[in-house]
């Protein structure tokens, strides 16, 4: 996929509108993830969606094909989000009433037990820090190897294992804290 990626962004750099659109296609769902799990709210992370795709085409001629495609857009998606966070001042505080999506099972037990567990997770994760957030949405829902996150992240590879481990172990206690309550 990766070949497939500089194809089309070697297109989009030709003036191809259709490989635009295709890179979108492909990325606006990671991009918005990415968005939401450091910004926590859906509307800003459809803004920041959408300002990184302008971004791309803006910057198009800046990708390096040497980095994974994904990578270059992952950048620039946590860079933004992290900048909404600063114009803002301050991270939100977690809203209470969020609903997670529903796990399909036929077992109901199952599905009742898989669904709390995803709330817990998903507290815990919206309790630790941006910082801490981001490098466990990096890593573990955008797979992004340690290299990767480090370019995405502009650090050091072995900052990035330092902050992963870091980040690790407050989310285990976060989770912890939320079992007992």
């Amino acid at each position: 996929m990766e070949n497939d990626d500089v194809a089309l962004v070697e297109r989009c750099r030709n003036g191809d509108r259709a490989a635009f659109t295709e890179l979108v296609i492909r990325y606006q769902r990671p991009v918005y993830n990415a968005a939401f799990w450091i910004l926590r709210k859906p509307e800003d992370a459809n803004d920041v969606a959408q300002t990184v795709f302008l971004k791309v085409v803006e910057q198009i001629d800046d990708y390096d094909p040497r980095y994974r495609f994904f990578s270059w857009i992952y950048r620039i998606a946590v860079n933004e989000s992290l900048n909404l966070l600063r114009r803002n001042g301050h991270e939100e505080a977690l809203d209470d009433e969020m609903e997670f999506a529903d796990r399909e099972s036929a077992n109901p037990e199952w599905q009742l037990d898989a669904k709390e567990r995803a709330e817990r997770v998903h507290r815990a994760l919206f309790e630790v820090s941006t910082t801490d957030r981001t490098v466990l949405m990096l890593r573990h829902f955008g797979e992004l190897s340690y290299d990767e996150i480090a370019h995405v992240l502009d650090i050091d590879g072995k900052t990035v294992k330092s902050r992963l481990f870091d980040a690790r172990h407050r989310l285990r206690e976060r989770l912890k804290a939320l079992r007992t309550t």
